[in-house]
């Protein structure tokens, strides 16, 4: 049925796009970036950003600091799709300063993933402590999206590092949508004691959000499109490598998706549950491979779709992140400059959407 509605959905509303006016005025805020994986937004109103090159960079009402908060260094790397990813500002960010991240690394020529903690002071960042580290890595599926929930708990997705069988394995972090508490610790109620596991069967999810009810929705890329919105539960099975999609497995109970891609790819990474605006309650969800915009309208409760719109294809090339700001504007980056886009002299760039 999914896949009969997403059909559907690319027969018509592609088409549909063509004669709506856009709700939003386009305003590019920063360029020649490097790979701007993920943004976090600070009470104040800045934006924290991360480059997959290994720089954390803010912009302060409205421009670009040229000095970065912090370049990483060795044991970081920057190889194939890993590097700096994610990051996230402690709730108590305007007092204590702490920001998290999530970055590849090396060690006795392994290549791992780790989650830390930062400080800032003035215009500058150092690392506090490293709260979860030896997260299997590679060169592809590093996952990386890190976000703080309505639980005040940090929400991290992990890849599958090139080994699928890793994420049906429930001794290893690969493959995962993990669970800590903000200081690292292991919280009482995840779904498997003493570990962070808190979702398992996932190929490569890079998005995260909640909306108003606290559902939780993780994107994830399919191997041959099929790439999939899930609604997360604790404990669930999403399925990779035995399952795609809508298929069944007959070894284990797994959860079907929200929705997914069908035959086309999209490539989803970053994703927002949107509050206000002219995109009120949709998810929205940035496309790499389908460079455009996904506009996820859901029913009341957020748990089925009710309409599917595509916005901004090829207008900006490959998106990886999306962000809603206090004030109703949206933010996404662009990700031409990571080895599978085509970059103009201005890439990548961070674009803000604001309401008309």
């Amino acid at each position: 049925m999914k896949k009969k509605l997403y059909n559907f959905f690319n027969s018509t509303k592609k088409i549909a796009n063509k004669y709506r006016q856009f709700p939003f005025e386009i305003e590019v805020i920063a360029e020649n970036l490097y790979v701007p994986w993920a943004i976090d937004i600070s009470d104040e109103g800045d934006l924290y950003f991360t480059e997959r090159s290994g720089s954390i960079r803010v912009i302060e009402n409205g421009k670009l600091n040229p000095q970065p908060l912090i370049t990483l260094r060795t044991p970081f790397i920057n190889q194939g799709e890993g590097g700096l990813m994610g990051i996230a500002l402690d709730p108590n960010f305007s007092q204590n300063n702490y920001l998290y991240v999530m970055h590849s690394y090396t060690e006795d020529n392994q290549i791992y993933n780790r989650v830390i903690r930062l400080v800032k002071n003035d215009n500058m960042a150092s690392i506090d402590r490293v709260l979860l580290d030896k997260i299997p890595g590679g060169q592809i599926h590093n996952g990386g999206r890190i976000k703080i929930g309505p639980d005040q708990n940090l929400y991290i997705t992990t890849g599958d590092a090139g080994n699928s069988a890793l994420s049906q394995d429930t001794t290893s972090t690969a493959g995962k949508i993990l669970r800590i508490q903000l200081d690292g610790s292991i919280p009482e109620d995840n779904p498997i004691i003493n570990s962070p596991i808190y979702s398992l069967g996932h190929r490569n999810p890079q998005g995260l959000a909640w909306n108003s009810k606290n559902v939780l929705y993780a994107s994830d890329h399919g191997q041959s499109a099929h790439d999939e919105i899930n609604i997360i539960k604790p404990g669930a099975n999403y399925g990779w490598p035995l399952v795609q999609g809508d298929e069944e497995s007959s070894v284990v109970a797994t959860q079907k998706p929200l929705i997914h891609s069908g035959e086309e790819t999209w490539a989803p990474s970053g994703i927002a549950f949107v509050t206000q605006g002219p995109w009120q309650d949709n998810l929205l969800v940035a496309n790499l491979s389908g460079q455009q915009l996904l506009d996820i309208s859901l029913n009341g409760n957020g748990t089925s779709v009710k309409n599917i719109e595509f916005w901004l294809k090829n207008e900006y090339g490959r998106l990886r992140e999306v962000i809603q700001s206090k004030d109703g504007s949206i933010y996404i980056t662009t990700s031409n400059r990571d080895g599978r886009g085509n970059p103009d002299i201005t890439d990548d760039r961070i674009i803000r959407l604001i309401p008309k």
